[in-house]
């Protein structure tokens, strides 16, 4: 294993250092693993927190800011944070316009946050929750009951974002998340595992001749290992899985991320977008807004997630609306 650590123990809270040290809009709390947005929040403003395993940046801690998230929980790599953590960050943000927490949908977080969101209603703050489970690949994991969480995460922390930051409340920010959940569906290939720092190896083998289609972010088995095949086939097969959901039929325009993984060149991601252009343009849909780049990484995988979602003019203007955050920063 070659990477660029101190120690495999420590990298999380060397990590999240560095990230303090690069963004001081952060206010970065290492021992108690929570990064919110440093200043002045409205008074009155719904919060938005949300979390998970590190390995995955920059979600979550890399989409704190104005736009989007208060406040993020990093749990150890591939592994959630844990309640106390959750109940910290809601505590911290919350405005007096309650707190949306917003969930994979993996095992642990769930349970993690099912009781966080018990401890902060326990406080006295109005509290709902927003389960994303956009993954079309599998409908049970090994780390899941039903679909995982993926690529509509961004998405929804960006548009549910938007909304809050213009004044909307609790139910009305809670439950367009779940409507950009609801719109979007996701579908990942992996060439190579990734290597945790505490593991020391790759997490699974993969011949170099093959793919896993329908990967999950920590590596999970998808729908099956083939040989290596082209770009362009690669996104017809995930497409074809992406626009089989009822939900995107008769998409006329759409949001559209071609996600890297965290060890695919950005010259590749741009070859399956222009895949996923074409493809799109030749079924009748219209890009109207996209991303290329790693947002929803898993460690140094090869591989990379395609994720649609089916957009309408009021989700657009929320897309558009300004965002200052690590990650992500446009408008303002």
């Amino acid at each position: 294993m070659k990477k660029f650590l101190n120690t495999p123990e420590s990298v999380l809270d060397d990590a999240l250092a560095g990230l303090a040290a690069a963004h001081p809009r952060l206010d970065v709390d290492v021992a108690a693993r929570v990064v919110r947005r440093a200043g002045a929040v409205r008074a009155g403003k719904v919060a938005l927190v949300s979390g998970g395993g590190s390995g995955h940046e920059p979600l979550h801690g890399g989409f704190v800011g104005t736009g989007m998230l208060d406040a993020a929980c990093p749990g150890e790599i591939f592994t959630s944070p844990v309640p106390d953590q959750m109940l910290a960050a809601a505590t911290a943000v919350d405005q007096g316009a309650g707190v949306v927490l917003i969930v994979k949908n993996y095992t642990g977080d769930v349970l993690n946050f099912r009781m966080a969101a018990e401890l902060v209603a326990d406080q006295g703050i109005q509290v709902r929750t927003v389960l994303v489970d956009d993954d079309v690949a599998v409908t049970d994991s090994t780390w899941t009951a039903g679909r995982r969480g993926t690529g509509a995460t961004v998405f929804v922390e960006k548009i549910a974002g938007a909304l809050a930051e213009q004044g909307a409340g609790l139910d009305e920010v809670a439950a367009a998340g779940r409507r950009v959940n609801e719109l979007s569906r996701s579908f990942a290939v992996a060439l190579t595992a990734c290597t945790t720092p505490g593991a020391g190896k790759p997490g699974f083998e993969l011949p170099e001749d093959e793919m896993e289609v329908g990967v999950g972010i920590h590596g999970e088995p998808g729908r099956r290992r083939e040989k290596l095949g082209t770009a362009r086939g690669i996104v017809a097969e995930a497409l074809a899985a992406i626009l089989a959901e009822p939900v995107l039929a008769g998409t006329d325009q759409a949001l559209v991320m071609v996600n890297g993984l965290g060890g695919t060149p950005l010259i590749e991601l741009y070859v399956l977008f222009n895949e996923v252009s074409n493809q799109l343009a030749a079924q009748g849909v219209t890009i109207a807004r996209s991303l290329v780049g790693n947002y929803v990484t898993s460690l140094d995988m090869a591989g990379a997630s395609i994720t649609v979602c089916r957009a309408d003019e009021q989700l657009l203007a929320l897309w558009d609306a300004p965002v200052d955050t690590p990650a992500l920063r446009w408008g303002g």
